[in-house]
């Protein structure tokens, strides 16, 4: 989806106003004039452009008094000058207030296009250098999708697929299966790989801070806004928006959520002014959003819009013949040059186990495991014998039972630190108070 360039022309003489207009229109600009410095400034006001073409002598407001206001608007706006003979030497004053270049009356078309390009590029230049210092970017060293099965191997390859369209992907799995690494992986494999991959968890912040957040904010927006804030979105710009734990996302927040997916198009907080950016757009999430919009917990217009393609990506008790691969990648990766190895009863303890907390359980078994071995030799003790005798891998529960369990163990390991559990668990702190009421768990 190419990006319009929207440009503003500024000029008291109407006919070569209309005649920059229809010249631009053509090429394929969105172009709007302006007769005035002070009409010019309702319509920075209103919306985004990403170029403007000022006159220099204009009633009232002249070009470089709007060039100054106009900037401080919208401080990567590019400004071309025009100027007659008699005041070339006002416009090289204007370079230095900012303005990108300016040119002589009766100007060039074909030298005026030139310009406009070279302008736009340093626009460009200087929104993804912005851009950059709010985005954390992710290690990509370190995403790596370990397995072999036919269940992910199903899921690599529908992720292959969908990876060369812009439409929305749907992740739904649970905690610890490794959503992101897919993610990641559709992003690199994607025509956006050489751009950002922003994300965002949507279940950890509060509502009006995951705006300000997603769709940033003007200076003065609210108390303690002192600076303009580039949100997350405009971060990904050309690149690729993962939003985790989408189901835990507040209802008013999902319409204006919607809204950008339909147009491309959102407000900062604060501001009245529209943008519009080019991004694609992943969520995940481990709930059945399908009984929340049945629940009225989510909306279901944005359901269907972000569920264009969806990718279920399986637990680990689906995929167990991958569990021998994956013990083999985390002693490389953590063993820090030691090498040990799972003796075979370990082993096939492991693979008697059903995982509620998935691969993030084994990985945290095997972390465990490194701890209390001696010797180059894991012991099924090292791995299982901290856990009550109860939770003997080979006992068979039901989903629910284990997951519960689980839960329980994770709060009483931490000292029922709600926060640092659900670090653990991988799910938001809102969405384990819900689990300890669901479960009845008690301190």
């Amino acid at each position: 989806m190419k990006e319009t360039i929207k440009v503003l022309v500024v000029d008291d003489e109407e006919n070569f106003r209309d005649l920059l207009i229809q010249r631009l229109t053509r090429k394929g600009y969105g172009v709007k004039g302006a007769a005035t410095g002070e009409e010019a400034l309702q319509f920075l006001k209103e919306e985004t452009f990403h170029l403007a073409i000022f006159d220099i002598k204009m009633p009232g407001m002249d070009g470089i008094e709007l060039l100054q206001r106009a900037r401080q608007l919208d401080e990567n706006l590019q400004v071309i000058i025009l100027t007659g003979h008699g005041t070339i030497e006002s416009a090289i004053g204007a370079m230095k207030l900012g303005a990108y270049d300016y040119l002589t009356k009766p100007c060039n078309l074909a030298e005026l296009e030139i310009t406009l390009q070279k302008a736009y590029e340093k626009r460009q230049l200087l929104e993804e250098n912005l851009g950059m210092k709010e985005v954390l970017r992710r290690d990509r060293s370190s995403k790596v999708i370990v397995g072999k099965s036919q269940a992910i191997t199903r899921v690599l390859e529908l992720a292959k697929k969908v990876a060369a369209s812009d439409s929305p992907v749907l992740i739904e799995g649970e905690s610890g299966t490794g959503k992101e690494l897919i993610v990641n992986a559709i992003h690199q494999w994607s025509n956006r790989a050489q751009q950002p991959l922003v994300a965002i968890n949507s279940g950890a912040l509060p509502a009006q801070l995951l705006e300000s957040e997603l769709f940033g904010y003007e200076k003065g927006a609210f108390t303690g806004a002192t600076t303009t804030k580039i949100g997350l979105i405009e971060s990904a710009h050309r690149g690729t928006l993962f939003l985790d734990e989408i189901g835990e996302m507040e209802l008013g927040l999902q319409v204006k959520l919607l809204r950008f997916l339909e147009t491309g198009e959102f407000r900062r907080v604060g501001d009245i002014r529209l943008r519009k950016v080019d991004v694609r757009v992943i969520a995940a999430t481990n709930r059945n959003l399908e009984e929340e919009v049945a629940k009225g917990n989510f909306r279901e217009d944005l359901y269907y819009r972000l569920n264009v393609i969806k990718i279920r990506v399986p637990p680990l008790r689906e995929r167990k013949e991958d569990i021998p691969l994956l013990v083999e990648y985390f002693l490389q990766k953590a063993g820090n040059g030691v090498k040990k190895e799972l003796t075979p009863d370990a082993l096939q303890a492991l693979m008697s186990y059903d995982y509620p907390g998935n691969v993030r359980e084994l990985f945290n078994i095997l972390e465990r495991g490194l701890l209390l071995s001696t010797g180059d030799k894991i012991q099924k003790e090292d791995l299982f014998g901290c856990l009550p005798r109860e939770e003997a891998p080979k006992k068979i529960y039901t989903l629910e039972e284990m997951e519960k369990r689980y839960i329980k163990q994770v709060l009483e390991a931490v000292q029922w630190n709600k926060t640092k559990a659900a670090e653990l668990l991988g799910i938001s702190v809102r969405n384990l108070y819900r689990k300890i009421e669901e479960y009845q768990l008690k301190k």
